[in-house]
């Protein structure tokens, strides 16, 4: 069941003479994670725009085209009907921390009390999430006062507290260090796993081919590749359209051009796989 669907959009953003999105054409699945990869200035932030209905309601600017959220067209919906359905989680989570809120537990039920939910149905949603992402032993501190990543889970907790349908997540781990990546993709994990639509624009390869069903590949705005995790990142042509390759599809792609194996893997348990028959015969 496709519940966003884009057929022949461009959009041309005000202020430039060129077009960030050209003659797009796609449709996100319910229940399914899709990872958006390309090199900067591909047009992924751009189409998150889109889907997330920022374009045209926020953005103005030339979009063409046929934009459907959950069955309407995007014209017809107002923004604050998508945030309702559409979860959207910033690159910067210093964009995303309101400061308004003197601890996390405040920080994370300010959306549901702007919903106007009763007290304590906000508690027990907050306590729930704080729990689900580990985010008790900060609870209670400032969130302005928190580092880099635990901004990030609490921004995440923030999005992930409204329930929506689809989370739309823009380079969260660009600022983080390892422990701070395994963390955001655990919490994305737990998310698909509750049945969520998830669309993650990300440079980290090795991560994406861990979780991700779909691959989308943008080059200067045009979709150039589209398909499942594993047949797109075992494909070269991914790097000449501006992409890149898991290490372990970039170790794969060699040993099979020297025909010491069939299979490409893309994930360090496929390459373990792959390669134990290589491992094997080396030592007898």
């Amino acid at each position: 069941m496709s519940l966003l669907t884009l057929r022949d959009v461009s959009y041309r953003y005000p202020i430039n003479d060129w077009e960030s999105l050209k003659h797009v054409s796609l449709d996100i699945e319910k229940g399914s994670f899709y990872a958006v990869i390309g090199a900067n200035g591909a047009g992924k932030s751009t189409l998150c725009n889109v889907l997330r209905g920022f374009i045209p309601h926020f953005f103005n600017g030339e979009l063409k085209g046929e934009v459907t959220l959950f069955g309407k067209r995007v014209q017809e919906l107002e923004l604050g009907d998508l945030a309702e359905r559409i979860g959207y989680l910033f690159q910067n989570p210093f964009t995303q921390i309101t400061g308004a809120k003197d601890t996390v537990f405040e920080e994370i039920a300010y959306g549901l009390e702007n919903l106007g939910l009763e007290p304590a149905l906000i508690k027990q949603k907050v306590e729930e999430v704080i729990e689900r992402l580990r985010l008790g032993p900060i609870a209670d501190k400032n969130p302005t006062e928190l580092s880099g990543g635990q901004k990030q889970r609490v921004a995440f907790a923030s999005v992930v507290v409204m329930d929506p349908e689809v989370l739309i997540i823009d380079e969260p781990t660009s600022q983080l260090d390892p422990q701070g990546t395994e963390d955001i993709f655990r919490i994305i994990h737990l998310m698909k796993e509750r049945g969520k639509t998830i669309i993650l624009v990300e440079h980290k390869m090795e991560w994406i081919a861990e979780y991700a069903d779909q691959i989308i590949l943008l080059e200067n705005g045009e979709l150039v590749m589209q398909g499942d995790t594993k047949t797109i990142l075992s494909d070269p042509k991914v790097k000449a359209h501006g992409g890149s390759l898991p290490q372990y599809a970039e170790l794969g792609l060699r040993l099979k051009q020297e025909q010491l194996v069939t299979e490409v893997p893309i994930t360090r348990a496929e390459a373990e796989q792959v390669c134990a028959p290589l491992r094997k015969g080396a030592g007898q």
